[in-house]
């Protein structure tokens, strides 16, 4: 099954609330991330818009995520893209959905500079409420291991200046890694990060 745009408003319905935007303090930061978690997985819980198998629902309780760690919540330069590429991202299927290179995200993590392309869907900006959803795949040394082999994925906003907020606390695994009914966006090679970010929803038991 493709992951149709329902589907994915639906998701990002659930997200968009919780993104850590501005300059947060510890507890707003772990006050947000509480939400993030107790919302992700009363969705999952629920069989209409879950991507949970029958069989998965017979033990689910709630997603395993690594601990809140207020280090991955990182203030980022943003720049946006003077010319917007645009480009088919490939997916687990033969589905190449379009979208932009918006911007990039410039941090600093463990003391080490990174940066992360932001994209914008082509199909979700077409949308009033999704006019300014932006995008962040990645993968990380954790893959395979701590966290889901096909990287992760982040959802963000258009910022009005010249920063972003980026949590990979709130970093999500896409619907393929629970089943393969789904098409779900491979991150580009770019947005690989050479460090573990063992933040946010693990791979799945």
């Amino acid at each position: 099954m493709i992951l149709t745009t329902k589907v994915a408003i639906a998701w990002l319905v659930l997200l968009f609330p919780v993104i850590c935007f501005g300059q947060l303090s510890t507890s707003e930061i772990l006050k947000s991330n509480k939400k993030f978690r107790s919302e992700i997985n009363r969705d999952y819980a629920d069989s209409t818009k879950s991507p949970l198998t029958k069989e998965d629902f017979t033990t689910f309780t709630e997603l395993p995520f690594f601990p809140i760690d207020t280090n991955f919540c990182l203030e980022a330069e943003f720049k946006r893209s003077k010319r917007k590429k645009s480009f088919k991202m490939e997916t687990t299927t033969s589905r190449r959905p379009i979208y932009d290179v918006y911007g990039t995200a410039t941090f600093a993590l463990g003391g080490t500079e990174y940066s992360l392309n932001v994209y914008q869907s082509h199909q979700l900006r077409d949308t009033e409420e999704f006019k300014d959803y932006l995008f962040v795949p990645f993968n990380d040394l954790s893959n395979g291991d701590e966290s889901y082999g096909g990287g992760r994925f982040i959802d963000l906003s258009i910022p009005e200046g010249n920063t972003i907020i980026i949590d990979f606390n709130q970093s999500y695994n896409p619907y393929c890694a629970y089943s393969a009914r789904y098409s779900c966006p491979i991150p580009p090679k770019e947005n690989f990060l050479n460090t573990k970010v063992l933040a946010g929803v693990k791979k799945p038991h």
